[in-house]
């Protein structure tokens, strides 16, 4: 408390220590919880709840991270070579407050600090790492956790080419903050304004070259009927530049979600994954009669698609991860192939499903399946498409090494508007995929706990005593995937092969929540016997794994 430069958790410390004085239990068990332990940083660097304490979300927890990094950055720095940082910030609570800091201690320190003019999506600072050419990139925001979170997301330059951090950079930094919170005071870190605000023709770059990511001409696109939700986040203003740029229509606009709002009124998990996160876009898109919807996460880095289905109560479907990153590869694929790439890679995560593979053997390319993270797949050499079920695309790895809602939504507006010259539909191309590589569906079932230790018992239980059947599959082979041989990267997931499906169980990196990822695939038959067997083989593994994790 005696260091904390801000007087809102300085007086939230004041009132628990005031309740502990009088053995106020509420406030005890408070007091624990924000300093019993520590936030950790990590590979998804820092994400938490705002507010006081070392296990929250602060001013203080920040200007340790900031000095920490700002130490290995000095650390690792050529001879005579000053580093540098860009740091950006999304519309949450306390961002620019965090951003700020970060540029004043940086500047303290002797690092080239560059701050972006407003808050703006985190594919931003993504591409302005490399576009700028410094050491180090930090976002400030907690993407699409919920309303009461912030976070601190770091990027590395040089060889590393603007990707997240990955091990040991993460461990290296862990452990200069830690030492800036065991020596220091937040109070007597050396600050300056000497940091530089970074120009609009940064971000006018960045326009451009996603606006490049849609092939077509105008007069190549049929009409169609979109509506956007920016889901009170930061990805509106840069988008409608886009598509602008890009010869596109705007869209009609969720207009109680379009603007930044910290407190996210409409939504109670500010995540197009959620259930109820699209109910505002469903009801505009019935009044609007659309032909699809596009949904950003709060800061932009994940997308979200839904197209019409009469069978669906709301009259849309939310397609899932797996089914857009399918034909976002399909189309990678096929432009790869008109543009004579022969030594492409196409990449998706451990837990998104194998379709990708598919397209990738049937045009040639090669194939990764990176562990989950966008850390690992922006890393995989000569990428030309990469994504992970989760709602994260990568469709332009020359311009970002991350997951990037923005150029996602061009890509599929790009896509969609091209079937719709034809008379055809999304729908029509997930068909056509199904005929083409074969039917893959997925489903995900996911335990949140408010005990950490329930998720440690569950994976312990499985690898001492792993089933030999799941949803009347046997099972094939087990993987540990913490035991990976040699130098390969490790992490706490168990994949189950079951022939004609198979499943991944791990803790989420990010939230209290044990995630079971199951998948299923057919190639025999037609078009319906495919998407039967599938849809059959999924209700079977479900039913065997919520009574399994129960």
């Amino acid at each position: 408390m005696a260091q904390d430069p801000d007087p809102e958790t300085r007086a939230e410390l004041s009132a628990i220590l005031d309740g502990v004085g009088t053995n106020d239990p509420e406030a005890v068990a408070a007091l624990r919880s924000r300093f019993g332990s520590r936030l950790g940083f990590g590979t998804a660097g820092l994400r938490g709840e705002v507010a006081a304490g070392p296990n929250r979300m602060n001013r203080v927890l920040v200007s340790q991270a900031a000095a920490g990094l700002a130490a290995y950055l000095l650390e690792r720095a050529a001879p005579g070579v000053r580093p540098s940082v860009v740091i950006g910030y999304d519309g949450r609570r306390k961002s620019d407050v965090f951003a700020r800091d970060t540029a004043e201690i940086m500047a303290g320190a002797g690092v080239r600090a560059v701050l972006l003019p407003r808050l703006l999506p985190t594919p931003l600072v993504a591409y302005a790492v490399r576009d700028l050419g410094v050491s180090a990139g930090v976002m400030v925001t907690a993407s699409h956790n919920p309303p009461r979170d912030n976070g601190y997301k770091v990027y590395l330059g040089g060889d590393d080419e603007g990707s997240q951090i990955v091990p040991p950079a993460d461990a290296d930094i862990a452990a200069h903050i830690e030492r800036v919170a065991r020596e220091d005071d937040v109070l007597e870190l050396p600050r300056s304004g000497d940091y530089e605000v970074a120009d609009e023709a940064l971000v006018e770059r960045y326009v451009e070259a996603t606006a490049g990511v849609a092939t077509s001409a105008p007069g190549e696109r049929g009409p169609l009927r979109v509506v956007y939700t920016a889901m009170h986040g930061v990805g509106w203003e840069t988008l409608s530049r886009v598509l602008v740029r890009a010869g596109f229509e705007e869209p009609v606009l969720v207009e109680e979600q379009i603007a930044p709002d910290s407190a996210f009124p409409t939504v109670v998990f500010p995540n197009p994954e959620e259930v109820g996160a699209l109910d505002l876009a469903y009801a505009y898109a019935r009044e609007a009669r659309a032909d699809l919807i596009l949904a950003n996460d709060p800061d932009a880095d994940r997308l979200g698609v839904a197209i019409p289905d009469r069978a669906a109560p709301s009259g849309f479907r939310r397609l899932t991860g797996n089914e857009v990153g399918q034909l976002l590869g399909w189309r990678a694929a096929e432009r790869a192939a008109g543009a004579g790439v022969t030594d492409g890679m196409l990449s998706c995560s451990i837990v998104s499903s194998p379709g990708l593979r598919a397209v990738a053997e049937e045009y040639g390319l090669g194939f990764v399946e990176a562990l989950t993270g966008f850390k690992w797949i922006s890393r995989v050499p000569s990428l030309v498409f990469g994504y992970e079920e989760a709602l994260g695309y990568l469709v332009n790895p020359g311009t970002v090494r991350d997951k990037d809602g923005i150029s996602a939504a061009v890509a599929v507006l790009d896509l969609a508007s091209t079937l719709a010259a034809e008379g055809r539909t999304l729908a029509d191309r997930l068909d056509d995929f199904v005929e083409r590589f074969g039917a893959y569906g997925s489903s995900q079932i996911s335990l949140r706990v408010t005990d950490l230790s329930r998720i440690r018992e569950l994976m312990a239980e499985l690898r001492a005593t792993p089933p030999t059947e799941l949803g009347d599959f046997p099972v094939v082979s087990m993987d540990d995937l913490a035991a990976a041989a040699g130098d390969a990267p490790t992490t706490d997931a168990l994949r189950f092969d079951l022939g004609d499906a198979r499943v991944m169980v791990r803790p989420s990196g990010t939230e209290p929540k044990l995630k079971v990822y199951v998948d299923a695939w057919s190639t025999e038959g037609d078009l319906l016997a495919r998407k039967t067997a599938v849809a059959e083989a999924l209700l079977r593994l479900e039913a065997d794994l919520r009574a399994r994790i129960s």
